[in-house]
């Protein structure tokens, strides 16, 4: 037998470090003593002492300065932090228009806080008259400037009110549709609701196109449901002619459509306005007339309809207020006149300028002696939206105190239009107040309105409107009619 030959490997002891490091790796590579064979060993312990500077690890984030890329460090924080810029230019502009007043020119600077004059546009003359837009000077230069805020101040231009969706029911009508005017003006979105039954289409064309006016066809004696933030409510026929025409109309249009307005308000938690008239004092006793007082109506009269069904109107307005929170506002509006009325209404100021116009006789009925107040539409519409914007509920008187009789009225209209024009006198109509005349002390003190156009100088206004429309549909009948002749 042949002995087998010595080994020649030597065997180590079961604790040589060597032997040790084959059975345990992760011991010695903690140890940071890894050899390449333990590091092809399938257990392997990386750490940062073992990440050598320049490896491509790609499970590592390469650092690096980021300033070395680009050739100007400038240019990188420009580029890297422009956000960070846009914000902080922002933020300096946002100050800067906030306590920077907006610049007046020296026009405005001349004119009075309180002090308005009615004048027509310069931009609208060309126009048809039923186009143009009476407005006041100071309301004139605060529109360009589009930053006046519901009290008439000045905002600062850097800050912007926030845009309103008003409801204005019979907006198509002659006072509504100045109210929305004056609100589209100021920039608000206006929803004009109209039956027409005495509202003209003509009195809005010019809004016809404008995203922010909507015209609905719609008697609000039916519920209707609309998103607003304010309700004007002026729809119910104001004229003799027209309440006494169908009185149970009348009535349910002031109960039904003011409970239906006052529902909507409560529904969408709108403001609500109410117009509601003088003739709620009926044939007055205490003269002039403070909102304290109570009044004098004839329940049962041919006027009836209409006086009760306004005070019916406040009593539901007052109701909802105490009753259910609702925000709402009074108005007791005292005659008005104005472009945009109707013609053959039946109101003294327009039978006056019609008859003249017409060359017919004025007609005043009984002695000529009873009293009126008048105040120009501009006005009442100044003072509506001093109401609605305003902290108080009312009622208020909105009117001018300046008080004339029947005779004088007629003499005015004489002056203007024709001092020719005959006066022709007939039995007065029943239940015809007397006397008429505002005590607006309430408004002057809690609204700071007052109204400042007289008879004399609104009336010529009218007048030309009344020529336009009487005249101008006169022409056209008459080129209608030869047109027709010649065909035939």
């Amino acid at each position: 037998m042949h002995a087998s030959p010595p080994s020649s490997t030597k065997t180590l002891p079961l604790f040589h470090p060597t032997t040790l490091s084959k059975t345990y790796p992760f011991f010695f590579c903690v140890q940071g003593n890894c050899t390449s064979e333990n590091m092809n060993s399938e257990l392997v312990h990386r750490t940062h002492t073992t990440q050598t500077p320049g490896t491509n690890d790609l499970y590592s984030p390469q650092r690096g300065n980021p300033l070395q890329k680009s050739p100007n460090p400038l240019l990188y924080i420009l580029r890297e932090q422009r956000p960070l810029f846009v914000l902080i230019g922002i933020a300096i502009a946002t100050l800067f228009f906030s306590f920077v007043p907006p610049r007046r020119d020296h026009h405005d600077l001349m004119i009075p806080a309180d002090h308005r004059q009615v004048i027509q546009s310069e931009s609208t003359r060309t126009l048809p008259l039923t186009r143009r837009v009476l407005i006041s000077e100071n309301h004139r230069h605060y529109s360009a400037l589009g930053q006046v805020n519901a009290g008439g101040k000045l905002v600062p231009l850097g800050l912007k009110r926030k845009t309103l969706r008003i409801l204005v029911t019979g907006g198509a009508g002659f006072v509504g549709s100045h109210l929305v005017d004056r609100l589209m003006q100021r920039g608000d979105s206006v929803i004009v609701v109209d039956n027409f039954f005495t509202g003209r289409k003509e009195n809005l064309v010019h809004h016809y196109g404008n995203p922010r006016f909507e015209l609905i066809r719609h008697d609000v004696v039916e519920p209707i449901l609309l998103e607003v933030d304010q309700i004007y409510h002026l729809a119910c026929p104001a004229s003799p002619v027209h309440y006494k025409y169908n009185p149970v109309k009348t009535i349910k249009t002031n109960v039904m459509g003011t409970l239906n307005m006052l529902g909507l308000a409560k529904r969408v938690g709108a403001r609500f306005l109410l117009t509601s008239t003088s003739e709620v004092y009926g044939d007055p006793l205490q003269h002039p007339q403070a909102e304290t007082y109570w009044g004098n109506v004839n329940p049962i009269g041919v006027r009836s309809c209409y006086d009760e069904g306004k005070r019916t109107a406040e009593t539901l307005s007052m109701d909802y207020h105490r009753g259910l929170g609702i925000e709402v506002r009074i108005a007791r509006i005292f005659n008005t006149y104005g472009p945009r009325m109707c013609i053959d209404d039946g109101r003294v100021v327009s039978n006056f300028v019609a008859q003249a116009l017409r060359k017919e006789p004025l007609t005043v009925y009984g002695d000529g002696k009873q009293t009126r107040s008048f105040q120009f539409v501009s006005d009442l519409v100044e003072g509506l939206m001093r109401l609605m914007e305003g902290d108080h509920v009312g009622p208020f008187n909105l009117g001018n105190p300046g008080e004339f009789t029947m005779l004088e009225l007629a003499q005015v209209v004489q002056e203007t239009i024709d001092s020719n024009a005959r006066i022709e006198f007939r039995p007065n109509t029943e239940d015809d107040p007397h006397k008429r005349k505002p005590d607006i002390t309430k408004a002057k003190e809690l609204l700071g309105w007052q109204p400042i156009v007289s008879l004399r100088k609104g009336l010529p206004l009218m007048v030309e409107d009344f020529r336009q429309r009487i005249f101008g549909d006169q022409i056209r009948d008459s080129t209608v009619g030869n047109t027709v002749t010649s065909s035939a």
